[in-house]
C-alpha cells in the first residue's frame, strides 16, 4: 500500500509539472471586490505575427467571463485588431465609453522564447555501477550511458500578464503574471489560460457569479 501511495504521489507531481500554464504572481487593489459590470472588453496585446493566438486568447477569456454571467466581448470582434493604434488616450476612452464598456481585461504576451536542449538516452543502470565493485559491470553500464545517442527537443515558453481595469473608477483592480510551457496547441494554451486567470480572479474575490439582477445600469 505504501508503494502504491508513493507511486500515486509521484504521478500527481508529474502531472503538476506538465501543467501548460501557471500563475507566478498576482496583485489586487486593497478595495477590490466583486463588482457588477455592464460590459467587459477583453483586449489582447500580442504582436501581429501571433494574431491568431491573440484572437483565441480573447475568445477563451470571453467564454469564461460569460460563464460567470458577465457581458464580455472580444476587442478583435468589436473594434478590429488595430482599433487602438495611433489614437489619443481621450479618443480611446471615448470609444470605450460610447460602447458601454466599464471594465477592460488585458492579456499581454510579454515575451516568447524557444529553447533547444539535449535529452540523454534513458539508460537502465547496473547495480555494479552504483557500488563500483566490479570493473566489467561498471564499464559496460557507463559505456551504454556514454555511447547511446540521445536527442534534441525544442521548448517554447510564453510569459503573460493580465490586468483588470475598472473604467468607471479608472483604476487597476487586479494583475497576474503567468508562464506557459510548451503547449500542445494555441487552442489548448488559450483554453487553459482563460480558465486559470478567471478562476484566480474568482478565488481572489475580484469576480463572481453574476445574475441579471446584479448587473450594473
Amino acid at each position: 500500500m505504501k508503494l502504491f501511495k508513493y507511486l500515486s504521489l509521484a504521478a500527481l507531481l508529474m502531472l503538476a509539472s506538465c501543467t501548460p500554464s501557471r500563475i507566478t504572481s498576482t496583485w489586487k487593489a486593497k478595495d477590490a471586490q466583486v463588482r457588477p459590470y455592464n460590459k467587459v472588453l477583453v483586449l489582447g496585446l500580442i504582436r501581429e505575427s501571433d494574431r491568431a493566438l491573440r484572437e483565441k486568447m480573447e475568445q477563451h477569456l470571453v467564454e469564461n467571463l460569460r460563464a460567470l454571467g458577465y457581458n464580455a466581448i472580444c476587442a478583435c470582434d468589436e473594434y478590429g485588431p488595430k482599433a487602438f493604434e495611433n489614437v489619443t488616450e481621450n479618443d480611446a476612452l471615448d470609444k470605450l465609453s460610447n460602447s458601454g464598456i466599464d471594465a477592460v481585461l488585458t492579456v499581454v504576451l510579454l515575451d516568447k522564447t524557444r529553447e533547444r536542449y539535449y535529452v540523454p538516452a534513458e539508460v537502465v543502470y547496473s547495480p555494479y555501477a552504483v557500488y563500483h565493485n566490479h570493473f566489467w559491470g561498471y564499464y559496460t553500464s557507463m559505456s551504454v550511458r556514454i555511447y547511446t545517442p540521445g536527442y534534441y527537443m525544442v521548448e517554447t515558453k510564453y510569459f503573460w500578464e493580465s490586468n483588470l481595469y475598472d473604467m468607471n473608477k479608472k483604476e487597476l483592480i487586479y494583475s497576474a503574471q503567468t508562464h506557459s510551457f510548451d503547449p500542445s496547441s494555441s487552442e489548448s494554451l488559450a483554453h487553459d489560460y482563460g480558465q486559470l486567470i478567471v478562476n484566480n480572479m474568482v478565488k481572489n474575490n475580484v469576480l463572481g457569479k453574476q445574475s441579471p439582477s446584479q448587473k450594473a445600469f
